[in-house]
């Protein structure tokens, strides 16, 4: 049995004799030699990530104006941080877009500039008091400027992700990347066998006061993520580091189209292998670490796994989704993601980096809960005229049926449906008036064939999201088998919102 101590690995970090590998090269020293003689050969395993983490931002000191000022809100380069901790204390969040750029610019990019030493404008209101008399400032600083420019992310290092796809017949733009319709891609993040959390799953040596490589810089942990979760294989960490101190090759801005701003980390932890146990688990490979594919094309929380897939399938560059191929993209850089546990392990070695013990560990039990909901609006099936209500047409009638229908029924939108009483097309009053005037005969002539539709449990915030999306005001709902069973107008929308606001 090989045990071995923190202290006992930091003297010989000190004395130059400290055994480390990547974790992508102790996979291949476990399979060859097992645990035991690994943990033997080797000390300490370092590890490495670099991809989105949204949940990050930086914490800021400005320092003291003349007249003082008490920040009620403060922008840098027209992004607002929150200020609701001090006077002259801030926090800028990632994910938080300009007010005049949106998602061209955001928190990211505030943070990359600051850590780049370029000057960022900061501009200032309040409400002013005794002690705090100025109301406003605007001003220009560095990261110099600063007293403090700490970085406190509450969720990074996410044990492991799940791949995205899209069943939907239109692409969709999401914090997983560009989903293009009907299984045309599936993307996916991590770093599979390098990721920290997965080559200590039971939170062993990762704990509240771990040092780890931040950005090029040290850091720390400094407790569990938000969304923690390890009982799934989903922990995270929250982690602390000065960004005066980061190196802007490990922390880039990026921006997901018409999603928004995220801030690219590199992040590595060291593994102290104290016993064979630990050797065992930082040998994982890509073929052990296992993930769910997602169907985004469900705009719900709980959202369809189509089927579990190991990371040596997905960076294969193919999977296989209900008998077709489809592409997979990684959205976090393995090239990167290798340089940080090289860096980490080349500190390690000219003893730059002693390890620390953890004064706590991670919980390992804790369960993701969603969302307590007190007000909810319906389903679809809750809401939408049906039965007798719903009238339809066939796409061979004659316009001046359709319009004696909408007349006799005063409705203003008619789904048309085939001989097998499919969905096949919508038409509207609209439609009607200019067919009239261009004397078009059929209704297959003017009808609209792509038609945007409900589903029977689709959430009603959801309708509303495709109304404004595509500028309607109906949707006809549709069973599974394709045949119109309802319709959801904005007008029944209307009373049911505007009912359930009035006090």
């Amino acid at each position: 049995m090989i045990e071995k101590s923190v202290m006992e690995i930091n003297e010989r970090i000190k004395d130059g004799s400290v055994r480390v590998v990547t974790a992508d090269k102790m996979t291949e020293i476990v399979n060859e030699l097992g645990p035991e003689e690994a943990a033997r050969k080797v000390d300490v395993v370092t590890t490495g990530t670099f991809g989105a983490m949204c949940s990050s931002g930086v914490f800021m000191n400005f320092g003291h104006a003349d007249p003082p000022i008490k920040m009620q809100k403060v922008w840098l380069n027209n992004v607002e941080a929150y200020t609701g901790v001090a006077a002259v204390d801030a926090y800028i969040g990632a994910t938080q877009l300009s007010e005049e750029r949106g998602m061209d610019y955001g928190g990211a990019h505030v943070i990359e500039d600051l850590a780049s030493g370029k000057p960022v404008e900061v501009r200032a209101t309040a409400y002013g008091t005794d002690c705090y008399p100025r109301k406003e400032i605007e001003t220009a600083i560095t990261i110099e400027d600063l007293n403090q420019a700490t970085m406190i992310n509450p969720r990074n290092a996410y044990q492991r992700y799940r791949v995205a796809t899209n069943s939907s017949d239109r692409t969709l733009y999401t914090y997983m990347g560009t989903l293009l319709p009907e299984y045309r891609n599936a993307t996916y993040c991590g770093a599979g066998s390098l990721s920290p959390l997965f080559n200590d799953p039971d939170f062993e040596t990762i704990g509240i006061g771990t040092r780890i490589f931040l950005c090029g810089a040290k850091g720390y942990v400094i407790g569990e993520g938000t969304q923690h979760e390890p009982v799934n294989n989903l922990g995270t960490i929250m982690i602390q580091g000065n960004l005066k101190e980061m190196r802007t090759e490990f922390l880039r801005a990026a921006i997901f189209q018409k999603y928004g701003t995220t801030l690219y980390l590199g992040i590595g932890i060291p593994i102290p292998v104290l016993n064979e146990e630990i050797a065992k688990r930082t040998g994982i490979s890509d073929a052990d670490i296992i993930t769910e594919v997602l169907d985004y094309g469900v705009a719900r929380r709980s959202r369809p796994v189509l089927r579990k897939v190991s990371y040596e399938e997905l960076k294969s560059g193919s999977i296989d989704i209900n008998g077709k191929e489809v592409r997979t993209s990684p959205l976090s850089s393995y090239f990167m993601a290798k340089r940080v546990a090289d860096e980490l392990k080349a500190w390690l070695e000219k003893g730059e980096f002693m390890l620390t013990q953890p004064v706590e560990r991670l919980p390992r039990d804790t369960m993701f809960k969603p969302m307590k909901q007190t007000h909810e609006l319906p389903l679809v099936k809750d809401v939408m005229i049906s039965g007798e209500k719903v009238v339809t047409i066939q796409g061979d009638a004659a316009i001046e049926d359709a319009a004696q229908v909408m007349i006799e029924g005063q409705f203003t939108h008619l789904p048309v449906i085939s001989d097998e009483e499919k969905l096949v097309g919508i038409v509207t009053a609209w439609d009607i008036s200019k067919a009239v005037a261009k004397k078009y005969r059929k209704l297959e002539e003017i009808m609209t064939r792509k038609v945007i539709t409900a589903d029977l449990d689709e959430p009603l915030a959801i309708v509303i999201r495709k109304m404004e999306r595509y500028n309607i005001s109906a949707l006809p709902v549709i069973d599974r088998k394709g045949k119109v069973c309802g319709l959801v107008t904005s007008e029944v929308i209307s009373r049911l919102v505007g009912g359930r606001r009035r006090p």
